[in-house]
């Protein structure tokens, strides 16, 4: 059977990313009962992280040790991509020494080349248009603390960047409605907008979060941005989320935000640690949803 890709959520079908979410919770169960399971042994992944990491990273070389496989780390300076090699080319070796490619860089279109010339199955653990493994460990994360979000209100406030991009991918395939509140100048592609029939776009925050069952955000200058960190600040200053903004959504609403946090800007100093945040599981779930794809890609095919 021919390779698959994930470098966005549409490239499963809903049906598909629905098992990953039953999966990676079983997998949690299953490490935490302290039941073996190693069906990647003899299985390697190159881990190209080109941009920082700290829960993708520890989660793909945790996930594939307690798989029974391995990681290779690759960060920035440790490939000739810096020195001019090809994308492609370096997909093409890659490809006869490793069984997956993992990787994070900032250029989404960079992603796409090594994928269409990998034999490999390939990752995106982050571009600047998607973050789609954060996405596995937030559905899964809301479905284990308040049930299935098919039919769900989530209101995501901030930057229209690729964790927004993700979420209105998210909506498509999950099947939820989703809010966007993002100040004037910072929305996420239209075309993105115009593909999806589940997602509104407003300026006022508290439009979105009205009656929300889960409410999330990111940071407000994200890697690539920080040379607009001021003018962002004063921007996305009426969209940080806190305790307050969280009283409009309904009584029993989640708050997620993907980390790292920048307390005083896209959340205030507690909101983190309130009782409505899961954002601490949700990184948890990082490692049971990264496995579950893991295994999807490479033992299921």
């Amino acid at each position: 059977m021919s390779k698959r890709d994930f470098l966005s959520l549409l490239d499963c079908s809903p049906e598909e990313l629905r098992a990953l979410l039953a999966r990676g919770s079983e997998l949690k169960r299953s490490l935490h009962e302290g039941e073996p399971y190693r069906p990647l042994v003899g299985c390697t992944a190159a881990l190209m992280l080109l941009l920082n990491s700290t829960r993708t990273r520890v989660a793909f070389e945790a996930g594939m040790n307690q798989l029974g496989g391995q990681a290779i780390f690759l960060g920035a300076a440790d490939t000739q991509l810096g020195r001019g090699e090809p994308v492609t080319d370096t997909a093409k070796v890659l490809s006869e020494m490793v069984d997956i490619a993992i990787i994070r860089t900032q250029n989404h279109a960079d992603v796409e080349s090594f994928a269409g010339a990998a034999s490999i199955p390939v990752v995106n653990a982050m571009t600047n248009r998607f973050h789609p493994c954060q996405l596995l460990a937030d559905m899964q994360t809301y479905e284990e603390l308040r049930g299935p979000v098919e039919g769900s209100t989530v209101a995501f406030l901030g930057d229209g960047y690729n964790m927004c991009q993700s979420y209105i991918n998210a909506a498509r395939q999950y099947g939820f409605c989703l809010k966007i509140a993002c100040p004037p100048g910072f929305e996420p592609e239209a075309g993105l907008l115009a593909g999806s029939n589940d997602t509104t776009l407003t300026e006022a925050p508290r439009e979105a979060v009205e009656n929300a069952d889960l409410v999330v955000t990111d940071v407000w200058s994200s890697i690539g941005h920080d040379e607009e960190r001021e003018k962002r600040r004063n921007a996305f200053a009426p969209y940080q989320v806190n305790e307050d903004l969280l009283d409009y959504a309904k009584d029993d609403v989640l708050f997620l935000h993907c980390l790292p946090a920048h307390r005083g800007e896209e959340v205030n100093e507690t909101v983190l640690d309130d009782p409505r945040s899961g954002a601490w599981t949700a990184a948890g779930n990082r490692l049971h949803s990264q496995k579950a794809l893991l295994e999807f890609l490479l033992v299921e095919r």
